[in-house]
């Protein structure tokens, strides 16, 4: 086994053949993001999201995409041309991958790609003799990342230092900026027929650690989404009230369904309502 993955390895305990997958993949994926900083990618975009909470600010939940940002919006990006030296480095590490580029329809703002390999052997590259044996042959792990080229203003950055797989540098939103792109999803998300109960879980882990809100950045956000210039939220009063009645439309026990696998602790899945959120929310705070 590569030295470098037992290193990266001995931060999880693993009990299953899904949790051996799982950080597998978030192996891989902190791969891809010292490959595209060593290709100069984060002279032009910053990390954000989920995943970017995981491995900077301690999320205890696995999350399956890599989200990225542009500094300023530029609508002729090419998100291609970071491939060739991407795929190289992401070999360098005996990755055996291919990167496809996804077709963007001319209404989206986002770009977006997939890294794709055998699970079967990369799997076998990272466990040796102690990986899951029931891989169906032909099944590939897929590490999906996406760029938003048109991104709305007021976000602030910071900049942070990985020294595994190798030392590189990264540019990510700031923990406000983070949380407005969260509560953005949790107002404006089409979740229909299936409640992305990550969010509600991102959420009570922000309030958790007394994180504020860009206030700024959400109502850019917000209008960017199409919400009327009216609707939009000046006030930390403004914000909690449309939370509150967000958490009265939600299907809790569909919320729950969807976290569920990308999680440990369960009990806390118990205390979902929208009492529970809405009485959490008065501790929400904004950034000054």
């Amino acid at each position: 086994m590569n030295t470098i993955f037992e290193q990266m390895l001995q931060n999880y305990n693993i009990r299953s053949a899904y949790e051996q997958e799982n950080a597998a993949k978030e192996i891989m994926q902190e791969i891809v993001l010292c490959g595209l900083s060593r290709a100069g990618f984060f002279k032009e975009a910053a990390f954000y999201g989920g995943t970017a909470l995981r491995i900077f600010y301690g999320l205890d939940r696995f999350s399956e995409d890599l989200d990225f940002s542009l500094i300023f919006p530029n609508l002729d990006f090419d998100l291609a041309a970071y491939f060739p030296v991407l795929e190289k480095e992401v070999r360098a590490f005996g990755l055996n991958v291919s990167i496809q580029e996804k077709k963007k329809t001319k209404e989206s703002n986002v770009q977006s790609a997939f890294l794709k390999g055998d699970t079967r052997e990369h799997l076998l590259l990272f466990y040796g003799n102690d990986a899951n044996g029931n891989i169906p042959h032909g099944q590939c792990i897929k590490i999906k990342f996406e760029v938003d080229i048109d991104p709305p203003p007021h976000a602030a950055f910071e900049y942070r230092y990985q020294l595994l797989p190798a030392p590189y540098q990264i540019r990510l939103y700031d923990a406000p900026s983070l949380f407005a792109g969260k509560l953005h999803a949790v107002l404006c998300r089409a979740w229909k027929n299936r409640v992305k109960g990550r969010d509600l879980y991102d959420y009570i882990f922000y309030l958790s650690r007394g994180i504020p809100v860009n206030l700024a950045h959400l109502g850019a956000r917000l209008a960017q989404s199409g919400i009327p210039v009216a609707d939009v939220p000046h006030t930390l009063n403004d914000v909690k009230c449309l939370l509150k009645n967000r958490f009265t439309q939600i299907d809790y026990r569909q919320a729950a369904q969807d976290v569920r696998p990308f999680i440990k602790d369960h009990a806390m899945l118990e205390l979902w309502s929208a009492e529970f959120f809405g009485q959490i929310t008065d501790q929400l705070s904004v950034q000054v």
